[in-house]
């Protein structure tokens, strides 16, 4: 495990996993967030996005969190190991209004606590099984060579930490 994705609906906790993975292994970590939002809640240009993913996949060694669809395939081909936080929408929905208003060190700007403008995004998330789950699954079964684990719940996810950090 070198190079390692991980993947989920917002809300999920990738962040927190990948933070938790970065610790237990030492792997460098990449947030997507980071290379595409600015502090001012704007986004970089789209040749910006990608030249800062492909300098990050070019390395030997790697943890790169988050979905942004268009760039997953980029990513998967580069990565030998995929983490997918597939957990129910009410968890996501959950983990969105759990970090609602707090700083984040994988975010450039706080998201505002009263979560007003963010209709749009909510209904993303609300739908990304029914949207977004399909597409990931033909995507990585184009990649049946890559280590794809698969977590239903945090409990799942927490339980394979603990055996990376010996506890």
């Amino acid at each position: 495990m070198r190079r390692v994705i991980v993947i989920g609906s917002p809300g999920s906790g990738k962040s927190r996993f990948s933070r938790a993975l970065h610790q237990a292994t030492g792997l460098p970590l990449v947030h997507l967030d980071l290379l595409y939002w600015n502090a001012d809640q704007t986004v970089v240009s789209r040749s910006v996005f990608l030249e800062r993913l492909q300098e990050a996949v070019s390395q030997d060694a790697w943890i790169i969190d988050g979905n942004y669809a268009s760039t997953m395939e980029m990513r998967l081909k580069n990565a030998d190991t995929v983490f997918w936080l597939d957990y129910p929408t009410e968890v996501c929905l959950a983990g969105l209004r759990e970090r609602r208003g707090k700083p984040r060190p994988d975010m450039p700007w706080v998201e505002r606590a009263d979560g007003e403008g963010d209709a749009e995004f909510w209904e993303y998330v609300r739908h990304f099984r029914e949207t977004n789950r399909p597409a990931i699954l033909a995507l990585l079964a184009r990649y049946p060579e890559k280590n794809v684990i698969i977590f239903q719940d945090r409990q799942e996810a927490d339980a394979f930490l603990k055996t990376l950090s010996g506890d």
